[in-house]
């Protein structure tokens, strides 16, 4: 019986597995695919409004219609020309590209300031294209797919392992979160493949590479997060060069190879530059939002993330969180509903406050964690505690939670209720007219060194003028001449 169990489930999988192969539209070659393409489509569709959220949209009207026309036009030339291709800039300081299948590519406007031509820009953006048409992402999903079948396999076939499961899966899942060095060589291949159909030199595809390896390598520089999503396999400057030449060698056309230096700089002059203050920002262990006018104390050493859907601080410990968002909701009654229904709270004790002149709700809550894992019973988890302030403020109610388990609610209630007691308005006009650096692109009037050059416009400081440096993909002692445009930092009011 158990044998014939085995033989079932095998012949099942076989027949999934042959019914599920389709074309690569890069390679021709045949590979199983368990993602439709009208999945694919389903899928960007559903994840573009929740990326816009959680990042926010960069409008720059000049800026955006670039990247829908290079963009159309890479898309029109590549495998998978009958796509719908969608290209946004997120109003992210960090430096980033990604795409989501079915056909969504976005840019942040942090790596559009780090861009010094549009030939990098189209290297990258064929690059991310490429993961679209060679369907890198589905690829990636229907192998998690198919090891969950395994998994599930296994564990009707073999009930020892069953309690297992949830574990298989997510061990499976971890493995194939980023994509492998195979997927990034064929996306760099397809980069260099693209950009140059449309005119573009893929060798400073290459260069731009090798901007953000200085950018790693530098000392009390962060990884760019393009390369930590992007796993650089082997010696990729030298790799993308070699691929640009080999290319460039076949080309049919005679036409010059376009690199748009100066095109591109007058392009994003003005850009913002790192953080923009005027979306909140944290001194001196308070939290400002100079838009909406409302400042809240920080807890001292907690980490905080801002982002245009929620505000998010923790302790370095992780043993107590808030989050801090808007709330939908007219009234207190309702908002306080809503999170109830939403958060699926168990009420302990509520009742109306007063916060600093504004009317309130405070409330206590438990959060019961259920967990199943094969078992006939469910086994509860440690309960989460839930402190949570709703506060009318400026027609608009603001909703704080703060979040620590059972044990460790009564040590860590006064630092929750801190920046909840503590919010309140924001007058003072040095906190409200602050403005964001940016970037600005200048003329050169004489020959000289970058650094001199910086020091003439007033960058004394060895490290801003290093970042300065790194930003045009430069070395401090190459020669400008008279008319190169460089990029500096403006800096904004604070």
């Amino acid at each position: 019986m158990r044998q014939m169990k085995i033989r079932i489930t095998f012949i099942t999988i076989l027949g999934l597995l042959f019914s599920s192969c389709s074309v690569n539209p890069v390679t021709g070659k045949k590979e199983i695919m368990l993602v439709s393409e009208s999945q694919e489509l389903a899928m960007g569709a559903n994840a573009d409004p929740g990326i816009i959220a959680s990042m926010g949209l960069y409008e720059d009207e000049k800026l955006q219609a670039f990247i829908n026309e290079k963009g159309k036009e890479m898309g029109a030339i590549s495998h998978r020309p009958q796509l719908d291709y969608k290209f946004r800039i997120l109003d992210s300081p960090v430096i980033n590209a990604f795409a989501v299948p079915g056909g969504y590519v976005y840019f942040t406007r942090g790596i559009m300031a780090h861009f010094n031509n549009e030939a990098e820009f189209a290297g990258v953006l064929g690059h991310e294209i490429g993961h679209i048409t060679a369907r890198h992402s589905a690829a990636q999903m229907s192998q998690q797919q198919l090891l969950g079948i395994g998994a599930i396999a296994g564990a009707v076939a073999f009930e020892g392992i069953r309690n297992n499961f949830d574990q298989i899966q997510q061990g499976m899942g971890l493995l194939f979160l980023k994509f492998g060095r195979d997927d990034e060589s064929q996306s760099d291949m397809l980069g260099v493949d693209y950009s140059t159909q449309v005119g573009y030199d893929a060798h400073e595809m290459a260069n731009f590479f090798g901007v953000l390896k200085r950018m790693q390598l530098q000392s009390g520089q962060e990884i760019p997060t393009f390369l930590s999503t992007h796993p650089d396999p082997g010696d990729r400057f030298n790799k993308v060069h070699q691929m640009a030449g080999e290319q460039q060698a076949t080309r049919e056309s005679n036409m010059p190879l376009k690199i748009g230096r100066n095109e591109y700089l007058k392009m994003i002059d003005g850009i913002i530059y790192g953080e923009d203050p005027r979306q909140g920002y944290v001194e001196n262990n308070v939290f400002f939002h100079p838009v909406l006018k409302f400042l809240f104390p920080v807890p001292q050493s907690w980490k905080l993330v801002n982002s245009p859907q929620m505000v998010q601080m923790g302790d370095e410990q992780g043993k107590a969180i808030i989050m801090f968002t808007l709330s939908s909701k007219n009234t207190l009654q309702e908002a306080a509903q809503e999170a109830i229904e939403q958060y699926s709270l168990s009420v302990v004790e509520s009742g109306d406050r007063r916060v600093n002149g504004n009317s309130a709700m405070a409330m206590i809550s438990v959060i019961k964690q259920e967990q199943q894992q094969g078992t006939t019973q469910p086994q509860e988890q440690e309960a989460i505690r839930a402190l949570s302030y709703f506060i009318l403020y400026g027609g608009q109610i603001y909703h704080f939670m703060g979040l620590s388990r059972e044990n460790d609610f009564n040590t860590y209630f006064k630092t929750l209720q801190s920046p909840m007691e503590g919010f309140q308005m924001l007058s003072d006009p040095s906190k409200i007219n602050v403005a964001p650096d940016r970037v600005r692109v200048v003329n050169i009037p004489r020959e000289g060194t970058l650094q001199s050059i910086l020091q003439t416009n007033g960058v004394y400081v060895k490290d801003e003028q290093e970042k300065t440096a790194l930003l045009n993909n430069m070395e401090l002692q190459d020669i400008l001449k008279p008319g190169d445009l460089i990029k500096v930092i403006e800096k904004g009011k604070r």
